[in-house]
């Protein structure tokens, strides 16, 4: 029988091993500082310098009066109505918003996957209301709602259905209805490009072996397209409820947050605090508690949509 081998030849052949993981980790720090270095200046710098003035008293139209204020911002946030009512009304748009987004992009998702004459057209043409800026859809839709010269009370009007005298946007819940509406057609193309992308990556095969099984149309759309599509569905939604949690070019075109303050959301609330009454310590506040609940929605999404690794 030979020797036995001594502990440091069988750890020999680790250190080896050990040097070359060290030196791919160094190469790939070395690959990924500069574009660390460029998030922290876009990205970290800002945010930590809004934290900071969260905490003072910074009023640009009263030079000199800047001063540390703790946590006096947060707490005029909580007790003031700038807070609670934008926040009511940003959830029930994200909600409402998202859920019908989701499910026509889906459906025109699923339109455009399969095989037809001209199916290339129509989804160049499902991308263009998505490639138009915001300003521009707000004001076309707004126009289109105006009750003297718009498309839709002419239209409701030809149809003799209800409606085609309305004021559209002097009501609380009629103004919410052009700002759905605006949002929506030009949101869905979004939620429907990403979800086709998913739906293109499903194999065949799967498919195929599903009818094999005797599964009908539905039975496959619950298990085969759906579970497959949870990566697309989890990304789609993420961004979207993101971006209709941070409105505010959509309702400053088409309302500038009325009748009243009936359309503010928390977007538009910060927009005003900045912007308008140059209450920089204050917008702070407003732009960290949007920022916490912005990654406390992501955090839910991923925690509810989980995917399998």
């Amino acid at each position: 029988m030979g020797a036995a081998a001594s502990p440091e030849a069988e750890l020999g052949p680790v250190r080896p091993a050990a040097g070359r993981a060290f030196r791919r980790w160094t190469m790939a720090g070395a690959f990924l500082a500069p574009t660390i270095v460029l998030l922290v200046a876009i990205a970290g710098f800002p945010l930590a310098y809004n934290l900071y003035n969260s905490f003072l008293h910074l009023v640009l139209t009263e030079p000199g009066t800047e001063r540390f204020v703790g946590l006096a911002n947060y707490r005029q946030l909580v007790a003031s109505g700038d807070f609670l009512q934008p926040f009511i009304r940003t959830s029930f748009f994200t909600l409402v918003s998202v859920a019908l987004e989701f499910v026509a992009g889906l459906g025109l998702a699923l339109i455009m996957h399969r095989r037809f004459w001209g199916r290339g057209l129509v989804r160049a043409a499902v991308l263009v209301p998505w490639a138009v800026p915001t300003v521009v859809s707000g004001m076309l839709w707004k126009n289109m709602f105006d009750p003297g010269s718009g498309f839709v009370d002419w239209g409701l009007g030809a149809l003799h259905l209800p409606g085609a005298t309305t004021a559209w946007l002097n009501g609380v819940w009629t103004s919410w209805t052009v700002i759905l509406v605006a949002d929506a057609w030009k949101n869905t193309p979004f939620l429907a490009l990403i979800l086709l992308a998913g739906l293109q990556v499903i194999p065949d095969d799967l498919y195929e072996q599903a009818r094999i099984d005797g599964a009908g149309v539905l039975r496959r759309f619950r298990h085969v397209t759906l579970p497959m599509l949870k990566p697309a569905v989890l990304v789609a939604l993420i961004f979207r409820t993101l971006s209709a949690f941070l409105i505010f070019d959509v309702i400053y075109v088409i309302t500038g947050g009325g009748p009243g303050s009936a359309t503010e959301t928390l977007s538009y609330v910060n927009w005003r605090a900045f912007l308008v009454e140059t209450n920089f310590g204050y917008g702070g506040a407003i732009s960290v508690a949007l920022t916490l609940i912005a990654l406390l929605i992501a955090l839910v999404y991923m925690r509810v949509l989980r995917l399998e690794t």
